[in-house]
């Protein structure tokens, strides 16, 4: 990967990944070694990401994205920048497909669980769920499995959901005391009006009128919290790699204890506010 200069930062870089301060933490590291699964409607190829493997839990096919919103995920943890477009915040990590979502979005929490075994088995150190389960009837056996790959040491990073100031709870399974939740801010940090309330919710991270990579080659803006979450997966890809032998209960709270509170927002809507990374690595 070439090497940034002023010259080159603003015209690769977009505002989201300036706004979290990524590129103050890559004199550091780019998340080099650190395998980041994006659990998701799977990656497609891309001329700027590097796709080091992956599953489909679906079907046993291939973990390539037909539909879009994993690949637009995947670029926000770790595109190269090789177009000139967009870099993610963590351009240097492992990036692995695991497709549990199909065309429409939609899959099994069964396929859900496949992929996060998947992960277990594997040695992802991060996961990124940007998605929320509908219903209650299998949110023990999910929370099961989320709880048995923490326990293995697996970082797991989840959208907080998209349901606005109203909604009063934020989805599974950021709601599960083992993730990192993440709402979503927009470029004059504000909570994204989208951005789910509740209790239970980490950080913040940018993810209105997100850039990203997209099928075809191409790339596409979409807000949601699903893109405010791989800011953050990539944000903890890089303590992770820059501090050896970090545990997952102290990347998470580190980034809290760095995030920048937003004025006139609550907890339940900002957690512990904007994820900054230009500090993470100091005590």
């Amino acid at each position: 990967m070439p090497l940034l200069t002023p010259a080159t930062i603003p015209a690769i870089l977009p505002w989201n990944v300036i706004r979290v301060k990524a590129p103050d933490a890559w004199a550091r590291t780019r998340g080099k070694s650190i395998n980041v699964a994006i659990l998701d409607t799977g990656i497609a190829n891309h001329p700027d990401l590097n796709i080091a493997g992956g599953i489909n839990t679906i079907n046993g096919g291939s973990y390539a994205d037909d539909n879009g919103h994993g690949t637009h995920v995947a670029g926000i943890v770790a595109a190269a920048g090789r177009a000139g477009k967009s870099l993610g915040t963590a351009p240097e990590v492992n990036l692995y497909a695991v497709k549990a979502l199909n065309e429409d979005g939609e899959g099994f929490v069964s396929d859900i669980i496949e992929g996060i075994n998947w992960c277990v088995k594997n040695r992802m150190n991060v996961i990124n769920m940007s998605f929320g389960v509908l219903g209650s009837e299998s949110s023990d056996t999910l929370h099961n499995a989320i709880k048995r790959a923490a326990k293995q040491g697996i970082l797991i990073v989840a959208s907080a959901g998209n349901e606005g100031r109203s909604s009063g709870v934020i989805d599974e399974p950021a709601s599960f005391k083992e993730t990192i939740a993440v709402a979503a801010t927009t470029k004059t940090n504000k909570i994204a009006t989208f951005s789910s309330r509740g209790s239970g919710i980490s950080v913040s991270a940018p993810g209105e009128n997100i850039l990203s990579t997209w099928l075809g080659g191409k790339y596409e803006k979409l807000s949601g919290t699903s893109m405010a979450s791989p800011h953050v997966a990539g944000g903890a890809a890089l303590l992770l790699a820059g501090k050896p032998g970090i545990s997952p209960y102290a990347v998470k709270t580190r980034l809290q204890k760095k995030a920048l509170k937003l004025n006139n927002y609550s907890s339940l809507a900002q957690g512990a506010g904007l994820m900054q990374l230009d500090h993470i690595f100091r005590a």
